[in-house]
């Protein structure tokens, strides 16, 4: 295997560092955290070389083998390649990814320094980035499952790290068992893929589509496979119904959290999805349209989440629905295509600094008042004015107000949804953008302002865990200029998708001959007839007409691609007639909570008891997990008993019942068997005079 670039180290700087400390290192205290956090400083400083290299050179750039290579019948060539795939999506990943851990790193130095399981937290933490490293460099989507499930394993360990807690044991088997229910389902896309493409390496995916048959039978299967890659998305990035394990991954360490939200567990569904748009973009045809039911996935979380992020009091569970409705704005934005996928993944983008810097800021809350109940803080800007400032600057830039990150990449996401026409989520993803930046600064005015000062005996962290506060809040302010052209490229320019000139042509013909011929699509032979038929030829060609008529023009040309416009830059435009009302949505957010919660204008209780069963029914988070569990006890366990009847009843039953026969047959075989050889010699004697009779019966009848 000859590399050409040295990206497969990124991930092995941490994986080095995992495997050191955990051999020589893991009861040391003093070494193990400092060596885990060189190793992935160190990752970080390459993957911004790396990036700078893609700035360069934008074109992708492979290592890799041929892992399992298959020659058959059914799939031709097929290879499963491991390795490297550097392009602008997985540089991105890898500085967000390393940039985060390495502040999580430093920050876990001043806010763990008290725990007896030091050691053993940053081993977790250095293996959860190699993991997360190695899903964004696949080249394929099975090296991709593989890091995937370890990234599974990594959360369950970490949000499990308090494992003499019941309610962290609980939240780490919750979040395993919750996603190996959307993992299933991506491992099934992934063998359908498989199957019907002959590949599922990425590099390949686009080639092989562009010859997909989008007209006939083949619309059902390529959308099905869709929406099952889709649920591997739902389960890791916790949307609507896989929501659940979220919320309670707050039981891990607040670093934890803030690595999982910001860039590593929860951002890997949004990336496979971005990774594989090319396979949601062509089964646009569908019988289910894959892209419309993930804006509708998503759109749906967005909101869902956002209204109970308004009613808790938790500090982390108010960022935990945070990032489930930011998280759903991003898989909206994905769904509508075209520009919508540039702005989910800059939202990602944005998102991964203003988000790791609010969970890093309530750790530092907690640190000081040992409490998370945000109706016990207050007053906190005077004693924490570190925290109290650079949270502020994360309030505002998931507030989406100018100049700061939230801004361009919400924005973008609001510009995606009005130019491909979906007015509904535009409005729905509007009101989403109001309840965020109510709810942020409802969280902040609890915290940090009012005249009460309960907790006189907190104080500022440690530098250890305001440096990364401060560098965070540097990111959120300007993270969001890389939208803007410089040197002549922008975001846009480096992570889009644009459908193929031949997938654009086929798809143009295929909503053509879907418009002339509905019926021929039940009809394998017809619709193979009418692809290869001239539109023409196919206008003219009833429905009953033979498949042998239809095969006999098939010879006639395919549809030629259509010529590839020049591109135009992808630079953020201002859009007054989004940016202004979208602005001004926001500020009225912050204007409502500040009427609120801090002028106390209302009393906030006045106002839940008044909306009375709808504020009960949203503080209880909409009783999904209480219908989960009624499902549970009711249905699940009903279910799984009388399975457990049929196993011990017919299954063993039968099984015991072949055992008896066998028993009886065997005991009464055995009295045969005396050691006599003269009764030996009478059986044989008696078995040769039946054969000669039976002989003589069957001469005579002749």
């Amino acid at each position: 295997m000859h590399f050409s670039n040295p990206s497969y180290l990124v991930p092995l700087l941490p994986l080095g560092g995992f495997l050191i400390n955990f051999l020589f290192f893991r009861k040391r205290r003093d070494v193990a955290p400092l060596l885990a956090l060189l190793a992935v400083t160190a990752a970080f400083g390459l993957s911004l070389w790396l990036a700078l290299g893609v700035m360069a050179d934008p074109a992708p750039k492979l290592d890799s083998l041929d892992w399992l290579s298959v020659t058959n019948q059914v799939f031709g060539h097929f290879s499963i390649q491991v390795g490297t795939l550097l392009d602008p999506l997985s540089a991105l990943m890898l500085v967000v990814v390393t940039g985060v851990s390495a502040l999580v790193h430093l920050y876990s130095l001043g806010y763990m320094h008290e725990e007896e399981g030091l050691a053993r937290f940053f081993l977790y933490l250095g293996l959860f980035t190699f993991s997360m490293l190695g899903l964004v460099l696949s080249p394929s989507l099975y090296q991709m499952y593989i890091f995937w499930e370890l990234v599974g394993l990594c959360s369950y360990l970490l949000i499990g790290f308090y494992y003499d807690k019941p309610s962290a044991n609980q939240a780490s088997k919750k979040a395993f068992v919750v996603n190996r229910v959307g993992d299933l389902g991506m491992f099934f896309g992934i063998l359908f893929l498989s199957y019907y493409l002959g590949t599922a390496n990425f590099l390949e995916l686009g080639p092989k589509l562009a010859g997909w048959p989008l007209f006939g039978p083949a619309w059902l299967p390529l959308g099905a496979v869709a929406l099952l890659l889709f649920m591997g998305a739902v389960g890791k990035s916790a949307q609507f119904p896989l929501h659940v394990w979220l919320p309670d991954a707050m039981e891990g360490p607040t670093p934890v959290s803030a690595l999982i939200h910001a860039a590593t567990m929860v951002a890997a569904g949004v990336f496979m999805v971005a990774r594989t748009y090319a396979v949601f973009d062509t089964a646009l045809l569908s019988s289910v349209d894959a892209p419309f039911v993930v804006a509708c996935v998503g759109g749906f979380t967005s909101i869902f989440a956002a209204t109970i992020a308004c009613t808790q009091f938790d500090i982390k569970r108010v960022l935990a629905y945070s990032t489930l409705s930011q998280l759903g704005y991003m898989v909206l934005a994905l769904g509508v295509g075209g520009l919508g996928v540039t702005a989910g993944v800059f939202h990602l983008f944005t998102h991964a600094c203003f988000k790791a810097l609010l969970f890093l800021g309530s750790g530092s809350v907690i640190h000081a008042v040992h409490s998370n109940d945000l109706r016990q803080m207050g007053g906190l800007r005077k004693r924490m004015p570190v925290t109290a400032w650079t949270f502020l600057a994360g309030c505002v830039a998931i507030a989406g107000v100018p100049p700061l990150a939230g801004f361009f990449s919400k924005d973008e996401i609001l510009a995606a949804l009005k130019e491909t026409g979906h007015p509904g989520l535009y409005i729905l993803a509007s009101v989403v953008a109001f309840f965020t930046a109510f709810y942020m600064f409802r969280l902040y005015f609890l915290a940090f302002e009012g005249e009460g000062d309960p907790h006189s005996h907190a104080h500022e962290s440690p530098a250890t865990m305001t440096i990364p506060l401060v560098v965070l809040a540097l990111c959120s302010v300007a993270a969001g200029w890389a939208s803007l052209p410089g040197n002549g490229r922008s975001f846009g320019d480096y992570i889009h998708f644009e459908r193929g000139a031949q997938v654009q042509a086929d798809w143009t013909r295929a909503t053509d001959l879907a418009a002339v011929h509905p019926e021929a699509q039940g009809d394998y032979r017809a619709a193979t007839a009418l692809w290869a038929t001239p539109l023409d030829g196919a206008k003219g060609l009833s429905s009953t007409a033979s498949a042998a008529a239809l095969s006999a023009t098939a010879s006639a040309a395919v549809p030629v691609a259509a010529p590839v416009p020049a591109p135009e830059s992808r630079a953020f435009k201002l859009d007054l007639g989004v940016a202004v009302p979208a602005t001004l949505i926001g500020l009225a957010g912050i204007l409502l909570a500040f009427g609120v919660y801090r002028r106390r204008w209302v009393d906030p209780a006045r106002v839940a008891a008044g909306l009375g069963p709808i504020y009960t029914l949203v503080y209880n988070k909409y009783y999904v997990d209480e219908f989960y569990r009624w499902m549970m006890d009711h249905v699940y366990y009903a279910v799984s008993g009388a399975i457990a009847w049929f196993d011990r009843h017919v299954v063993d039953g039968l099984m015991n019942g072949l055992a008896w026969a066998a028993q009886f047959l065997g005991a009464g075989l055995r009295k045969a068997q005396t050691g006599r050889v003269q009764a030996y010699a009478l059986g044989m004697l008696a078995g040769l005079l039946i054969l000669v009779f039976t002989a003589m019966k069957l001469l005579g009848s002749y």
